[in-house]
């Protein structure tokens, strides 16, 4: 006869409602009086080696967290589909039953984004590459550099397969931890005036929309020919029209689930990355210039809000396409080793958090040193090593970041606009960053609600060490700042959006347009959440009765 401890690790793999039902009482059957005895067998189960749980599709009583564990989530279901077929069936449940949906990449966002009170769909599962399907493109499509890969895929893993085929992305962020498809999704770039957020990768985008519809949405000269796409999936929706596309493009979860995306990337390449000290007024003159924006094919800076012995010190990143060298020697094979060995210490974000904690006034001091350790004079690597941050990205931290005109160096205006903001929060407040800003620059983006739509951008990020002491009062500070300079904040980032006052209206001129497709994407409000509630894009209907 099996123990209760038996049939406590039985529970664990059962998903059958009845089976659950019938178990549970028989162990409570079982328990008698003998209370003590079965909390014994409780924590044997749980302190020796945990029994081997098959996984499941769906877990109950899940408590989901972000990266940084700001954002927290206890879902009706948490979900893990392994194929597309597994995806309609969960918006079709959804629907069924009145609830909501949201799908969850790294979980590398601190807004609320993916909040949601109902089913929230981990893509962990969904990391593949799939074939290109050749047959449905139109037959002018070069298909060299194309590649087509599912939403859950790790722009980590992606940068694995793509250089196996001598391939590369164009272009990336500093952390390569994030899903291709979530970072996309709220716009997420890298640096460069030349080159566009990753969104500006897609091709193709399959979607699962209202009633687990799939759709594949592209450009109006889009790449797939419909009537090869029509007589193979008769009963999907090819729509290739440029107002769905730049919506769905960025569009923040709001207009269903992503399966997969066709990129186009390149041939693969090496960069030549070189970091130097420099201060503020020299980097000033240089952007006003505006050389170092169109001589380069990255160029970013790490600016020190404080003036320390009179000056703002600055940290400039060039990086430069090279050949791929016969032999690396010394540093070039990688980064600043000081940097790098940080990076690994566990616990050095406590160490980072206790030292600004304790000695604020150090703050200043304390960011200029460690610009100074990540000056380097060459790091050459293929493209994706060169530009991931590396082992900095273990020290836990959260940000926002929000996006400026370059025209008319209006960024200009408000990196220094920030200083100010530094200056009085630390005066009145003792409050102190705890991290550099940086300004990245990015080229203007055809997706309507993009950071970066209307013009070539500058993006600028202000970083917060995890556990600093009034860190989220400070970044609300810098957002309420900027709106002066038409600052736009990042979606996945930690932003104050609301759509009250037409606020978000008046930053994206095609916002109307935005509008008009999610609403017909979402009909049923299935991709609401906290955000779209926040944002004011969902429709709430509220009756006097």
């Amino acid at each position: 006869m099996p123990t209760n401890k038996e049939k406590l690790e039985k529970l664990l793999g059962v998903s059958d409602p009845q089976e659950k039902d019938s178990l549970i009482e028989e162990i409570f059957d079982d328990i008698g009086s003998d209370v003590k005895g079965f909390f014994n067998e409780v924590k044997d189960l749980f302190t020796g080696e945990m029994p081997s749980i098959k996984k499941v599709e769906k877990q109950t009583r899940y408590t989901w967290k972000n990266h940084t564990e700001n954002q927290i989530v206890q879902p009706l279901q948490y979900l893990t589909p392994k194929s597309y077929e597994d995806l309609v069936a969960i918006v079709q449940t959804a629907e069924a039953n009145n609830c909501k949906v949201r799908a969850v990449g790294s979980g590398h966002s601190f807004s609320d984004v993916v909040q949601t009170n109902d089913f929230l769909i981990n893509t962990d599962e969904l990391n593949n590459p799939i074939p290109l399907d050749k047959s449905l493109l139109k037959g002018n499509v070069d298909t060299s550099f194309l590649v087509h890969v599912q939403n859950g895929m790790k722009i980590r893993q992606l940068n694995d397969y793509l250089d196996e085929h001598s391939l590369a992305l164009p272009n990336m962020g500093g952390y390569d931890a994030q899903s291709i498809v979530g970072a996309a999704s709220t716009s997420t770039h890298g640096s460069g005036i030349t080159l566009g957020p990753i969104s500006s990768f897609y091709k193709s985008i399959i979607l699962i929309g209202d009633g687990g519809i799939t759709y594949r949405i592209e450009p109006a000269n889009g790449i797939t020919n419909p009537a090869k796409y029509k007589a193979k999936y008769p009963g999907n929706k090819l729509i290739q029209d440029d107002e769905w596309f730049n919506t769905v493009a960025v569009s923040m979860g709001c207009t269903g689930i992503i399966y997969s995306v066709i990129l186009e990337v390149m041939p693969a390449y090496w960069l030549k990355e070189v970091r130097t000290l420099s201060n503020w007024e020299i980097v000033k003159a240089d952007l006003i210039d505006g050389k170092v924006l169109t001589d380069n094919r990255h160029y970013e800076v790490l600016v020190n809000p404080y003036k320390v012995k009179g000056k703002h010190q600055c940290l400039v990143t060039k990086r430069n396409i090279v050949k791929k060298p016969d032999t690396i020697i010394g540093s070039k094979g990688s980064r600043n080793f000081l940097t790098e060995l940080l990076g690994l210490i566990p616990g050095m974000s406590d160490i980072f958090d206790f030292i600004f904690d304790t000695f604020p006034e150090l703050s200043p001091a304390i960011l200029n040193e460690a610009m100074k350790g990540l000056v380097d004079d060459a790091y050459i690597d293929k493209s994706y090593k060169v530009l991931n941050l590396g082992t900095a990205n273990n020290i836990s931290a959260y940000s926002a970041e929000i996006a400026f005109p370059v025209k008319d160096h209006i960024y200009i205006k408000a990196v220094e606009r920030m200083f100010e903001v530094a200056n009085k929060m630390k005066t009145l407040g003792n409050l102190y960053h705890t991290s550099p800003i940086s300004l990245r620059f990015v080229k203007a983006s055809e997706a309507y609600l993009s950071m970066q739509n209307g013009g070539n951008t500058c993006m600028i990020e202000i970083p917060v060490v995890n556990g600093t002491y009034g860190g989220f009062d400070l970044l609300q500070h810098y957002e309420n700042a900027m709106y002066e300079f038409s600052g736009r904040p990042h979606w996945g980032q930690v932003n104050y959006l609301t759509g009250s006052n037409d606020l978000i209206k008046k930053m994206y001129p095609d916002y109307d347009k935005w509008l008009k497709v999610y609403k017909e994407l979402n009909k049923n409000e299935t991709f609401n959440n906290q955000f779209t509630d926040r944002c004011g894009f969902s429709v709430i209907n509220f009756k006097n009765q």
